[in-house]
């Protein structure tokens, strides 16, 4: 199995193949709007403007598992998203990262870089770097803001 063998649902329903994405470097972020570390996706989409061209992607699966901190619709979050961050990058359908209902693409990234405490996403905007062939070279921690990543992300783009 690989990160291209995996069909998830965009904001409205529709099955978007992560074959799409084949060469390109991915961030895959677990993410929520009413969480402290939203103001990261004023980071996320910097980094999105300024590399996209090169072949980066950010991809965005709100989560509202850990404490119902991405209420809402899918069309609300992406509103809400696009007119407070005006974000760009692709969102998709909200989704679970931990437990039986896990998405099959969190519990493969989860499988692949089971991060310093274990599998399990411990919080919203966990992050996950992909690179150009589909391999999972990092795994980052909530905390850990996107500027902090840009330096990992510019070597895989190969610059």
């Amino acid at each position: 199995m690989e990160i291209y063998d995996f069909t998830v649902k965009d904001t409205k329903g529709a099955d978007v193949s992560l074959s799409k994405y084949k060469g390109e470097v991915l961030l895959i972020v677990n993410t929520a709007t009413g969480c402290g570390f939203t103001p990261q996706y004023e980071g996320l989409e910097k980094l999105y403007k300024k590399y996209h061209s090169q072949g980066f992607e950010v991809l965005d699966f709100p989560c509202n598992q850990f404490m119902n901190q991405a209420p809402g619709t899918d069309e609300e979050i992406s509103n809400f998203c696009t007119l407070k961050y005006d974000t760009t990058f692709p969102r998709f359908k909200k989704i679970e990262v931990n437990g039986d209902g896990a998405a099959p693409l969190y519990k493969w990234l989860k499988k692949e870089k089971g991060g310093f405490l274990g599998s399990a996403i411990k919080w919203n905007f966990t992050k996950f770097l992909v690179d150009r062939k589909g391999k999972v070279v990092a795994r980052y921690a909530p905390t850990t803001s996107p500027d902090k990543i840009e330096k990992d992300i510019v070597k895989l783009l190969g610059k």
